[in-house]
């Protein structure tokens, strides 16, 4: 568990999360729940806005630091154009170059990435001994750098990459260099071909998507699998992993463990892992049964 440093508990915290598509979040479920477990009275609010250019993320986060949230939540497609509109990150956050998490104290906004904490949380959980065997990222955009910096922090030396701009790869690389040795592959092919693990760090397989970025027929038994995308749960890329009989990772996972690590942040108290468990598989629950009726 990464330490944090020590905010002042409230008694009301106000929390959000800005992105686009982020209906489907559990996020609000999930810390509205540690909150009730830890006794505070939280609302979390979804800002959902797509096509934000940086005029309109800095208008979104002065709004943050004027109307007394603690802190909001990025995603998709925000994390890494939000960093220079920030007043200070973590030196973890500025050596990936992405934050999900930005805590807000005193009108002073400061970036974290809980992304890279939470996947380690849960890449060791696997008790995997990857070592010197490579492990391919598919997506080189904010969560595929968490996700690099999160496997070179638990002992992987070998990463391979891919991403349609090959340009994303090279600048993860650069930025991983001496904490990893990392390939930068020209094709999904060649990224999988003879690797330890897989994991997908980018939106292929999220609901209304039903691609997957790994076609079923390059996996092996011997691998583990995880992706990051969390909605829907079983992803076709972890439903073809699952049937060759491959240890997969779900989303549920790193979307839990990050929720963890951002709460301890926001509020400065010891996030209940069960409390935000059981509000993520709630909220999943919830919304497949919705799905499956309509």
């Amino acid at each position: 568990m990464p330490e944090f440093p020590i905010a002042n508990r409230t008694k009301r915290v106000l929390l959000g999360l800005i992105g686009s598509p982020i209906a489907h979040s559990a996020a609000p479920a999930m810390h509205e729940a540690a909150a009730r477990a830890a006794g505070i009275d939280l609302h979390y609010h979804l800002i959902e806005v797509s096509g934000a250019r940086r005029d309109d993320l800095s208008a979104m986060l002065d709004g943050v630091r004027r109307l007394g949230f603690s802190g909001v939540n990025i995603t998709f497609p925000y994390k890494e154009a939000v960093i220079p509109l920030l007043d200070a990150l973590s030196p973890d956050a500025a050596a990936i170059g992405a934050v999900n998490t930005v805590v807000a104290r005193k009108g002073k906004l400061t970036g974290h990435n809980t992304d890279a904490t939470g996947f380690a949380t849960a890449y060791r959980a696997l008790g995997r001994d990857d070592g010197d065997a490579p492990v391919a990222i598919i997506g080189a955009g904010g969560v595929g750098k968490a996700i690099g910096f999160a496997l070179a922090s638990c002992g992987v030396t070998r990463l391979r990459l891919f991403d349609p701009d090959r340009a994303k790869c090279e600048g993860l690389a650069t930025q991983l260099a001496g904490r990893a040795q990392v390939e930068v592959a020209a094709t999904v092919e060649a990224a999988v071909a003879d690797v330890a693990g897989i994991v997908n760090g980018s939106p292929v397989g999220m609901l209304p998507n039903r691609d997957t970025p790994v076609p079923a027929t390059l996996l092996r038994a011997r691998q583990w699998v995880a992706d990051a995308v969390y909605h829907p749960l079983w992803t076709p890329l972890l439903i073809g992993a699952r049937n060759v009989g491959a240890m997969v990772m779900t989303g549920r996972e790193l979307s839990i463990h990050q929720a963890v690590d951002a709460f301890a942040l926001f509020t400065g108290a010891t996030a209940p892992y069960e409390a935000i468990a059981t509000a993520f598989d709630r909220s999943l629950a919830a919304r497949e049964a919705k799905r499956h009726a309509a």
